[in-house]
Order: structure tokens, then sequence, then C-alpha cells
């Protein structure tokens, strides 16, 4: 009876050595898991823009609206033909209802003008074909010699450009942005004395178009970032 009951004391003591020893790995195990280090990745890059939206306006005023109207269809025959001449797509060019301003209805002006209407007129460039845009805007001053006075200072009408390609490039970029992740998270494990595990999480961060600088707004800088969890061993 004694020798069972020493056998029996034995396999406990053997079952609680082993919970011990198992208990032991779990926590080592969970604690290495919490061991991690989170890391931001940037990928920046340069691209020229592929769409330009440039509007071409110009004002009318006097007091018949239908010698305004004559006008403006005149003028806005001129500005197409002017831009049709330098390769731009008739499909690229739209032409806007006009803007009329009677300012006989104006109640806070404190003289009366010498007309009654301020007609606004409005034809835009909607094109991928900027090199072609830009070109025909240095050439604007051509549109006088033919009676048209283009309108410029207007924030309602700059010329804008835009990047549409992003879906094209994010991949790429995306797999820059993870690689410089990476080499910091590796640079943060030497100098922690540690090694570094495999991906704990991952995401893409943001993503961001800006023009290069105030003198240059078809140049785009494209910005990429990712944010990378790594684990970290001994």
């Amino acid at each position: 009876m004694d020798k069972n009951r020493i056998v029996a004391a034995a396999i406990v003591a053997a079952g609680i050595v082993t919970f011990g020893v198992l208990l032991k790995c779990a926590l080592d195990h969970f604690t290495d898991r919490d061991r991690c280090v989170t890391v931001k990745g940037l990928s920046v890059k340069e691209f020229p823009a592929d769409k330009v939206v440039c509007p071409l306006v110009f004002k009318e005023i006097g007091d018949n609206l239908q010698d305004l109207y004559t006008n403006i269809n005149a003028k806005n025959k001129i500005i197409t033909d002017f831009v049709e001449s330098y390769g731009i797509a008739a499909s690229d060019i739209s032409i806007a209802a006009p803007e009329i301003v009677d300012l006989q209805a104006e109640r806070y002006l404190s003289e009366r003008p010498p007309y009654r209407y301020n007609v606004t007129s409005v034809v835009t460039i909607s094109s991928s074909d900027v090199d072609k845009v830009k070109h025909l805007m240095a050439q604007q001053s051509e549109l006088l010699k033919k009676g048209v006075a283009l309108v410029a200072g207007d924030y309602r009408y700059n010329v804008t450009y835009d990047f549409t390609g992003l879906n094209d490039v994010k991949p790429a970029m995306i797999e820059e942005a993870t690689k410089n992740a990476r080499a910091a998270a590796e640079k943060f494990a030497d100098d922690s004395d540690s090694k570094l595990g495999r991906i704990r999480r991952a995401s893409q961060g943001q993503c961001s178009i800006t023009d290069r600088d105030a003198n240059t707004p078809d140049i785009k800088t494209v910005r990429v970032v990712t944010t990378v969890e790594y684990y970290l061993e001994d």
C-alpha cells in the first residue's frame, strides 16, 4: 500500500513538473509574441501631370443683350479655332453658358455704371495632352490680335493639373516603402540585440499627390506610406 502511494505521489510530482515546464514555455512564447516593433516606410516619386483643365475666360460689356450674344459667339469661335490649331481635339473643348450680371439690378452700387450688362464667357480645355495645352497657353497673346482679351486672376478659373496614374504606380511604391520599413526595423532590432521576426501586421497608410512646388504645378509629388509591425526574437 505504501509502495502504491509512493508511485502515485511520484506520478503526481512528475505531472506537476511537466505542467510547470509547459507553463513556462507557454509564458515565454507569449512574452516573445509581445515583443514587437512598429515602423513606417516612405516612398516618394515625382511624375508629370497627365491631365490639365484650362479655362479661357473673357468678358463682354454693353447694354444690348442681342449684340452681346453675337459678340460672345464670335469670340468663342475664335478661341475654339485657336485651341484646335494647336492639335487639341474638339471633344476636349467645352463652352459654358455665359454668366450675365445685370448691373442695374445691383442694389448696393453707389454710382450707375456706363453700361448695363457684364457678361463672362468660359471656354474650357480638359485634355490629357498636357504639353500641347501648355504650349498654347504660352501663345495666348495671339488672341489679342484677333480681338479677344482673356481675363486672368480669377481664382474660380485657375488652371489645374492632375496625375491620374496612382493605381499604376502604387504597387511598386508600396513595395519600396515596405522595404524601407524593414530596413528601419532591422536597425532597431540590431540596436536592441534582437533578431527581426516575421510580420505581425501591416497596413497601407496615406497616399498623397501634391504639386512639387508653386512654380511647377504640372509636376506632381506622390507619397506612399506603409506601417509594418514585426516580431522581435532573441
